[in-house]
């Protein structure tokens, strides 16, 4: 859509929106009424529109829906005040960038309220800045990876200078282009000011509007950035020399890198102008609310050990002492990977860097709008709520399996790449082309288009890469300008692929959201789209810059070659084709290397991501485990517990399992761990073990008979056993053997959390049942004397789980299960507090079936549920039937001696990790 405000579809797509509900999201029949009464209306006027194309823009705009915020928060010492304060000041800066947002970002106005809603929501448990006396606040927003976290912060920070907040500090990553990114998009949003060209907004004879400053009418607000969106416009001693108004009478915001000599040059610049002595001696600043966004929380931030010139202790401290140096100080971090943020000692507090940066305050979790393309979408999630069903992962992901001889995963940094590309890497920037051409077809012309090559740390191989892709997309453009040798031949291998990959991929989409392309159109595209690509690296040593604002007007195509740079935080826009082959240890760096995350309007079928099985497989693993950690924030929510319950709830959890790296948890390689509260199951399956596995459960489920008369239900479905003591359910469980793949269901150790359990008088009354199907095609099954039905599970890898050696299924619990051995009073307490979640969060009806964290806080601490899913194994090769898998799930009820139950994983355990490189400094 235009985002000339005189455009006619703009200005009827504003109308239409006016017209509709403000308070929910409209119904299809209310859009199509608000779109005639417009259309007639403008018709009437003379003005030329398309209908039908007006239609479709709203009905996309109006499609988008984005549920509400949710936050653990300790009113200690706080004091409300937004409730009055919105009537006794002007939000002028707000206002500005919400008409920014609507108008010229066209975000959808469903996503607006909620940004306005969630950014109130936050700036209520910050402090009034006119508040008198010293005070303090400490949060954390949770996230996700580029889901439009910036976006969300710059209309906090809006709102905090309408509030009164005059000095804004964003620690915007620790690289210059991240940090040049940042400031570029505050320039816009909030500044609207060009900051490479002026200061200040009302500095005499200069005028560089952008963004929400350059938009028709818009208000020019008094305020000034002493920073600059050039690559090198960081804080520095000639930026503080060249500094010439003074601090306190209008905003002053920052972007700065997050490098400790950077945040003492700043520290000692605003002490020295605007500091007072305390009691102590020591200078402060004093009624200049300080407010300070930390994007990235968790990294950099965190008190950890690292190199000296990048010490991120040095950083933490740098940060802490600039809290530490001002009376009333606020700080919020945003991160899409909390977790070393959780790991924070809430009760540090050093005498010259001061309490450490725990969000003492609140975390709140921001949920994505529908539209965004998140690691649900690309990997899947089982969902531990019957009424939400499982996201199906959409059909994106590409495998490969010959990389390896072209650059080995455990490279060095003078090794050098094989003389050929492997056939993976050439399909892949072959799907790139083809995405670029694929868009220029659908009127996609002035657009940026990235593709992302990540396969290693080394800045000097990473320069090899280029040099290897570069020679193969000029060989490509030479060829395709061929008309009569190489070129036919070219254009049917890529013809061969758009109709082999993409053509099927664009059918699984809706057609409004993918219009469906012939060969003809794309091939026509194809020579434009090939010679806009530039091929470029992005390091800490490379010249090459990925300049898409100096391109915004026609597009920049590019294919980028890095590493850590492109890591964390540098939005790459336009991505469309990934191939990464990065191997990481931990949860968060998993997640923050996803830059195929985000928003793809009207292109997400012509995304690809190339990667091998076992990446694919630790990213089904990490998006499990955070969304089961925004969960657990959306469930204490509920239960009005405080940020500090939370961090402590999290650190003795099996949420514990590799989240981060060890060293930025303070217990390092100590890691409590409870399963007090959780349900997990088995997903990941090892063939080799389906035997011994099948064993367990015969013996099992003899000693289950020798104890006690099952109750057996339909032909076929669930044998049940009651009063079960704890011992034989920690004996099969430490007789398990789990495949190491399995991130989260360590059998042994769930074996030993059973057992000390037992010991404090919890856990000695099991139900296990031994779950069959009444409707399974397969023939029924005798376990021990016991013939049921067995279940199915379709594989993630059904195509490959026989050469992979491992099943992986999405997952193995059927939620109205875990329901079993509760009383009816327990079931009504679990769906009463489903229905109540589901009215926090603004949902139509409460599920069916509660959710799982409801129902293990019904049980009782003795209530244990094992329950045995026999899985139907599909028939091997030559036809023969194969012993079923075994599946299990605990459902575990809340420990009241957490604390008595947690025990330590040593080092060997945390070294049991299926990613096997360690983590080193990189450019």
């Amino acid at each position: 859509m235009s985002a000339v405000p005189d455009d006619p579809m703009a200005k009827a797509t504003r109308l239409v929106l006016g017209f509709l509900p403000q308070d929910r999201q409209p119904r299809p029949e209310e859009v199509q009424n608000a779109v005639n009464a417009i259309f007639g209306m403008l018709a009437a006027q003379g003005e030329n529109l398309d209908r039908d194309q007006l239609a479709k823009e709203i009905e996309a705009m109006t499609a988008v829906f984005q549920e509400r915020s949710l936050a653990l928060v300790d009113p200690k010492g706080h004091e409300p005040w937004l409730p009055e304060a919105k009537n006794d000041r002007a939000w002028d800066f707000w206002e500005r960038y919400r008409r920014y947002l609507e108008d010229v970002v066209n975000l959808p106005p469903w996503v607006v309220r909620r940004l306005d809603q969630s950014s109130d929501e936050v700036l209520s448990q910050l402090e009034d800045p006119r508040r008198s006396g010293p005070w303090r606040r400490q949060g954390l927003v949770i996230g996700q990876v580029q889901s439009g976290k910036t976006g969300q912060y710059i209309g906090l920070a809006a709102k905090a200078v309408d509030a009164g907040y005059r000095f804004i500090v964003v620690l915007a990553g620790i690289h210059n282009d991240l940090r040049s990114q940042t400031q570029l998009r505050i320039d816009e949003g909030l500044l609207g000011f060009d900051t490479q060209h002026q200061n200040r907004s009302n500095e005499d004879g200069r005028s560089r509007a952008i963004g929400a400053g350059a938009m028709p009418l818009a208000k020019k607000l008094d305020i000034a950035s002493p920073t600059s969106s050039a690559e090198k416009g960081d804080f520095g001693l000639a930026t503080a020399k060249a500094i010439n108004f003074p601090l306190g009478s209008f905003p002053v915001v920052l972007v700065v890198k997050k490098h400790y000599k950077i945040l003492e040059y700043l520290r000692n610049w605003v002490i020295d102008v605007h500091g007072t002595e305390d009691e102590n001696g020591e200078k402060v600043v004093k009624d200049l609310p300080l407010f300070v966004i930390d994007d990235e929380a968790d990294n950099a931030s965190i008190n950890t050990v690292r190199d000296p010139e990048a010490d991120p202790t040095k950083t933490n401290a740098a940060i802490r002492k600039l809290m530490k140096s001002f009376d009333k100080a606020a700080y919020v971090g945003y991160t899409a990977t909390p977790f070393a943020n959780i790991y924070i000692d809430p009760d540090v507090d050093h005498d010259v860097a001061g309490e450490d940066l725990f969000p003492a305050s609140f975390i709140r979790s921001l949920p994505s709008p529908s539209n965004y393309l998140g690691p649900e979408r690309v990997f899947g999630l089982q969902v531990d709520d019957e009424d939400e069903s499982d996201v199906q992962p959409l059909p994106l992901v590409r495998h490969v399996d010959d990389a390896d001889a072209w650059l080995p995963t455990k490279h060095k940094s003078g090794d050098s790449p094989g003389d050929k590309l492997p056939q993976s890497l050439r399909d892949a920037i072959f799907s790139f082309v083809l995405a670029c051409a694929a868009r220029r077809a659908r009127g996609q012309t002035k657009v940026h288009n990235s593709m992302l090559v990540h396969v290693t740390r080394f800045t000097a191989v990473q320069t090899l890469v280029r040099d290897q892709v570069d020679d193969h997309l000029r060989l490509i453009v030479d060829m395709i300008r061929d008309r009569y040798g190489k070129g036919p031949e070219l254009r049917a291998e890529l013809r061969a692929l758009w109709e082999r990959d993409f053509v099927p991929t664009t059918d699984q989409f809706p057609a409004d959201e993918a219009e469906p392309l012939t060969w003809e159109q794309v091939s026509e595209q194809l020579l434009p789209a090939l010679r806009k690509i530039q091929v470029k690296t992005v390091n800490g040593t490379s010249k090459d810059a990925l300049d898409y604002y100096e391109n915004r007007r026609n597009g920049l195509s590019v294919i980028a070659i890095g590493g850590q740079k492109l890591s964390r935080g540098l939005t790459l826009d336009g991505l469309t084709v990934s191939y990464y082959l990065r191997v990481s240890k931990t949860y968060d760096t998993l997640l923050q290397m996803g830059r195929w995350f985000g928003y793809r309007p009207g292109y997400e079928d012509v995304c690809r991501l190339y990667t091998t099985p076992a990446l694919e497989d630790a990213y089904v693993e990490v998006t499990a485990a955070t969304d089961e950690l925004r969960r657990e924030v959306e469930e204490m929510a509920a239960l009005s517990l405080t940020p500090k319950e939370f961090g402590l709830k999290v650190r003795s959890s099996s949420l514990g399992l590799t989240v981060t790296a060890a060293n930025k948890m303070r217990q390092g390689t100590k890691i409590l761990l409870s399963y007090s509260g959780e349900g997990p199951e088995t997903v990941i399956f090892k063939l080799a073990a389906v035997e011994k596995n099948y064993k367990t459960l015969e013996t099992l489920i003899r000693r289950l008979d020798g104890i006690a008369k099952p109750t057996v239900g339909a032909p076929g479905g669930n044998v049940q056993w009651g009063a079960v003591p704890p011992e034989i359910v920690s004996e099969f469980l430490a007789s398990y053997e789990a495949d190491r793949m399995a991130q989260r269901v360590r059998p042994r150790l769930i074996a030993k959390y059973v057992e000390q359990c037992a010991k404090v008088g919890e856990l000695g009354n099991w139900t296990v049942c031994l779950i069959g199907s009444t409707t399974s095609k397969a023939p029924p099954r005798d376990i021990a004397g016991h013939t049921v039905g067995l279940v199915t599970r379709q594989a993630l890898n059904k195509d490959v789980f026989r050469a992979e050696g491992r099943y992986t299924i999405r997952r193995v619990l059927s939620p109205p299960d875990e329901l079993i051995g509760l009383d009816d009073a327990q079931k009504a307490a679990a769906r009463e507090a489903a229905r109540k979640a589901a009215e926090q969060k603004e949902k139509a009806s409460a599920p069916k079936t509660p959710a799982g964290p409801h129902i293990r806080r019904q049980r009782r601490t003795d209530q244990g549920l094992l329950l045995i899913y026999p899985i139907e194994l599909p028939q091997s090769a030559d036809g023969e039937s194969t012993t079923p898998l075994v599946g299990f799930q605990v459902s575990f009820p809340h420990s009241k001696y957490q604390s008595k139950t947690e025990y330590i994983a040593n080092t060997v355990w945390l070294q049991e990790d299926i990613y096997t490189i360690d983590e080193e400094n990189e450019a």
